[in-house]
């Protein structure tokens, strides 16, 4: 089984350096995993997405045509619309953190002329 994920390693797709660490490395390895499923998620509903647009344009599809399908502008705008929408909810959170952050932190203007004032 561990055999069939080593392609990643085989792959060349290993990353140089050391990989950055912003929480601590039980978090750090969940957000990874998270991240990870979040990306997978938005390829599956993409491909739902081009499953139900061929489903009602031709009633009937293909492998194939799922495999080919390109969306048209408006399809692709609203995709684009889905996936900032998905990628909010998910990150509201982080959002909000990030945001009674910057309430907290004096804004770095301030900081640098308080730096030069002395």
């Amino acid at each position: 089984m561990t055999e069939d994920l080593d392609w990643i390693s085989r792959s060349g797709l290993k990353a140089k350096g050391k990989r950055p660490q912003f929480l601590d490395p039980e978090d750090d390895r969940i957000l990874s995993i998270l991240m990870a499923l979040v990306g997978e998620v938005s390829v599956m509903r993409e491909r739902l997405d081009t499953i139900e647009r061929l489903l009602d344009a031709q009633g009937t599809i293909s492998r194939s045509d799922i495999e080919t399908y390109a969306p048209d502008m408006e399809a692709g705008r609203e995709r684009n619309l889905l996936i900032k929408e998905y990628l909010a909810r998910i990150m509201r959170g982080v959002q909000q953190d990030m945001q009674s952050l910057a309430e907290l932190e004096p804004p770095i203007e301030d900081v640098i002329k308080e730096m030069e004032a002395g």
